[in-house]
């Protein structure tokens, strides 16, 4: 059996590093999980409180974004944010980083039809650590696509047993 070497690796700085990675990429999580669940305290806990947002749509303070966000979510029958690659770039209690996402947004149309919204795209972060956490400092969205396409209810109309997703503290995920 073959014995593990150090490497020359600095094993205390590789856990912090370990660790400021989980916590940043926990961030993004709480982020996208607060959008799908329309919880405005999950997204917010993501942000350190004077970060600054720009999604294109507006721009501006977590209070201001995370009441867009919620308000104009709160709008659409569903969500379902996708987290793709995460890219992070530490450097002592800094980091930037590059998250890739898929949200799909079922939505009504000016004719009161469905539509399912595709968007995909990239959050571009800067995230900071103060007072031991690890948090989005500033975040800016690149779309890199967007589709828009008629949407339809036949397949939860002919499965009608299927467990699906809700908001508010209604979800499965939340009451099981």
């Amino acid at each position: 059996m073959a014995m593990l070497t150090d490497c020359g690796f600095d094993l205390a700085a590789q856990v912090r590093d370990l660790a400021a990675r989980r916590d940043i990429t926990d961030a993004v999580h709480r982020y996208m999980r607060g959008l799908d669940r329309l919880d405005p305290e999950l997204q917010r806990g993501a942000f350190h409180p004077d970060a600054r947002i720009d999604c294109g749509l507006m721009q501006g303070g977590v209070d201001e974004f995370v009441a867009f966000a919620q308000d104009l979510l709160a709008t659409m029958e569903a969500t379902h944010h996708l987290l793709g690659q995460v890219r992070i770039e530490l450097d002592g209690d800094h980091a930037r980083g590059e998250c890739y996402f898929q949200a799909w947004h079922r939505a009504r149309g000016e004719d009161g039809g469905l539509r399912d919204l595709f968007i995909s795209g990239r959050y571009v972060d800067d995230y900071a650590c103060r007072d031991g956490q690890w948090r989005i400092a500033a975040r800016t969205l690149v779309t890199d696509w967007v589709k828009d396409d008629a949407g339809t209810m036949d397949f939860f109309a002919a499965n009608p047993g299927i467990v699906r997703g809700a908001r508010r503290g209604a979800d499965f995920s939340q009451t099981h």
